[in-house]
């Protein structure tokens, strides 16, 4: 058995289809076909029903794609490993976040991290917390930043700091220079741009507005973070925020609530027991580095 064996059959297992499978690979049907064969004979079993309009997997082809899928990884892993300078002159990196980080907390690592390390190739996402989630766990990003609690069991995190979140508004809103906290009554009778239910954000203002027996009026919902604060900054819409949000825009001003929102903790999340490149451990001391400002 070798590597391409195993890149075919999971090939065919996404595509469910031989042809499509062989052009995602560029090579001929006939030699997938093949291919698959060999595997099959090796392995002395029917890996896949041909006999239907798609191709579908037989019950050992669900069983052994798991294992060729955690094999892959592992392999892939290692030509990372080969390839992984400890001198940092190169190499790359994957992590996501989840949006509200891009605002106060990517500038400053970056601006730290690459100052430290420019040869390394940064790849940088902005995703819902499942989302990281899952793809850390397939090894598809090197680290995440996100909130606690995690869901997955692949994944372990490591507290960053905790974050606190307020009614954010424009300078122009009748609530900017209020200096008193807003009650929960009056955060529901405020027309409000929100992120949308994907995001890890969106569920906690929910809850927090469910355990007040509150229902928030939500006029626009957004993917962007960046979209919600111009909205914000030039209208007169609020929306919930972390502090530091407001901190780095003179235009927009935060308002207490009372109760408050519960702060949340940020995390770090690494793949459980997976490969960490030197690339990645620069990256957790330069991340700490940075956080160590918030955590005042």
């Amino acid at each position: 058995m070798m590597l391409r064996h195993i890149r075919y059959f999971l090939a065919v297992a996404e595509h469910r289809n031989f042809t499509r499978a062989a052009e995602a690979l560029h090579v001929s049907q006939p030699t997938l076909s093949q291919q698959i064969r060999q595997l099959e004979d090796v392995l002395r079993t029917q890996l896949l029903d041909r006999s239907g309009r798609h191709v579908q997997l037989t019950d050992a082809g669900v069983a052994w794609m798991r294992y060729a899928k955690l094999a892959l990884q592992d392999l892939d892993a290692g030509v990372r490993a080969i390839h992984d300078v400890s001198e940092l002159n190169r190499g790359s990196l994957r992590l996501a976040l989840t949006p509200t980080f891009a605002a106060y907390l990517v500038a400053p690592l970056m601006d730290r991290f690459h100052g430290l390390h420019p040869g390394i190739t940064i790849d940088i996402q902005e995703l819902t917390q499942d989302q990281i989630e899952a793809q850390i766990a397939d090894d598809r990003l090197d680290a995440g930043i996100a909130f606690e609690p995690v869901h997955s069991a692949d994944i372990v995190s490591e507290p960053l700091f905790r974050e606190t979140l307020s009614l954010v508004v424009g300078r122009g809103h009748a609530r900017a220079t209020r200096r008193k906290p807003l009650s929960a009554q009056d955060f529901a009778r405020e027309r409000l741009v929100l992120l949308n239910k994907a995001f890890a954000t969106r569920r906690y203002i929910d809850e927090y507005c469910m355990q007040n027996r509150i229902r928030p009026q939500v006029a626009i919902e957004a993917s962007s973070i960046g979209a919600i604060v111009e909205i914000v900054r030039r209208g007169q819409l609020a929306t919930v925020l972390p502090d530091r949000i407001a901190r780095e825009h003179a235009e927009l001003h935060h308002v207490l609530l009372e109760p408050p929102l519960p702060a949340r903790t940020v995390v770090l999340l690494q793949r459980k027991d997976g490969y960490r490149t030197a690339a990645s451990k620069a990256f957790v001391q330069a991340l700490k580095e940075v956080v160590e400002v918030f955590r005042r």
